[in-house]
């Protein structure tokens, strides 16, 4: 029988072990509530990026406000990030919350969680109208093809001739969630696929820190409705035809910039944290600043059958909502009543202008 001094020592010697962030927390306090999703979800796999990407930021979970709609995605914000605000609410109608939120607090860090249901049928107007006034927002689509919850009925992303045993043959073309994206003048525009963990992450690092609405839409396979070989939301089909358009890495702004010397093929960089960076030169393919170039190659990867992957669109500078809408520094929800609400001498004086 083992002692349980000895236990308990190993175990405060293992809590000792684990890594920190910059704000002193082990990676194990960005969890939320245990996962009730289907073994092997997409979803669950992005939950994982989620929590790695936060802790490696050093977000303030205090600070952030994840929200949400109705399905199998919007469940999933229980189970990231258990110290942030929440708000699960109704089916397609997140992004209306989302603006109310970020109206009365724009000092909180967003993250929306959707699914191709949720953002692409029911919400696809809210959807396009979140997007056209540039709500700053990480708008993260989990992208399976059908309608997981109620027994995986088609949804508007779903394959045209794709067939599903209890739902027969889907005669409707699908919705292209980036490309709606683009034309409503989205200023963050990406696609990856839940089983490509680094991706992912260096895609969800750059949607943080941007200024604005951030759409990812991740090819995210239901496991128990739609992960057959014919599908397009499915593992296997991904792997097989996923293309990314470059390679990505984030690099954070919130050091000393870091300049290295014109070179002609490779050159090795020391980074922050002591580790050593080989930088390659290759042909630049993709200038993730063309939105023509973004819609042409999204409309070419379908017409070949392909799984385009990385970011297809930035554009910074563009004022987001909170800055268009001229709001004052201290948030709304933290000024007094007096504040917000006009003396009677205020409103007698409007009054009589009108």
């Amino acid at each position: 029988m083992s002692d349980p001094r000895t236990a308990a020592a190993k175990r405060a010697s293992a809590a000792r072990r684990e890594q920190l962030n910059r704000l002193g927390l082990p990676k194990s306090a960005y969890k939320g509530r245990p996962s009730t999703l289907c073994k092997g979800c997409g979803h669950e796999s992005i939950d994982q990026r989620i929590m790695s990407v936060a802790w490696e930021l050093g977000l303030d979970q205090t600070q952030v406000i994840k929200l949400s709609g109705i399905g199998c995605s919007s469940k999933t914000p229980a189970y990231f990030l258990g110290w942030s605000h929440g708000f699960n609410g109704l089916h397609g109608r997140m992004p209306s919350i989302a603006t109310g939120a970020l109206v009365a607090n724009h000092t909180l860090k967003a993250i929306g969680v959707s699914g191709d249901g949720d953002t692409a049928s029911i919400g696809i107007g809210q959807f396009k109208h979140m997007v056209r006034r540039n709500l700053p927002l990480v708008y993260i689509v989990e992208n399976n093809g059908v309608y997981g919850l109620t027994k995986g009925q088609f949804s508007a992303t779903a394959d045209e001739g794709q067939v599903l045993k209890y739902q027969g043959v889907n005669r409707l073309p699908p919705l292209d969630i980036c490309l709606e994206a683009l034309a409503a003048n989205a200023t963050f525009v990406a696609r990856s696929f839940a089983g490509d963990r680094k991706q992912v992450e260096e895609l969800l690092k750059a949607a943080l820190s941007h200024h604005g609405i951030a759409v990812l839409d991740i090819i995210s396979p239901c496991v128990t409705f739609n992960n057959h070989e014919s599908s397009t939301k499915s593992y296997a089909w991904a792997r097989s035809h996923e293309v990314p358009l470059h390679e990505i890495q984030y690099v954070p702004t919130t050091f000393e910039e870091i300049e290295i010397e014109e070179y002609e093929d490779e050159i090795e960089v020391e980074l922050h944290d002591g580790s050593l960076l080989v930088l390659k030169r290759i042909d630049p393919e993709h200038d993730p600043r063309d939105k023509h170039a973004a819609i042409q190659a999204l409309e070419r990867s379908r017409q070949e059958g392909k799984l385009l992957t990385g970011l297809f669109y930035i554009e910074e500078g563009k004022p987001a909502l909170d800055e268009l809408l001229d709001l004052m520094e201290t948030p709304l929800v933290h000024l007094p009543e007096e504040q917000l609400r006009p003396s009677k001498e205020v409103l007698d004086r409007i009054l009589e202008e009108l």
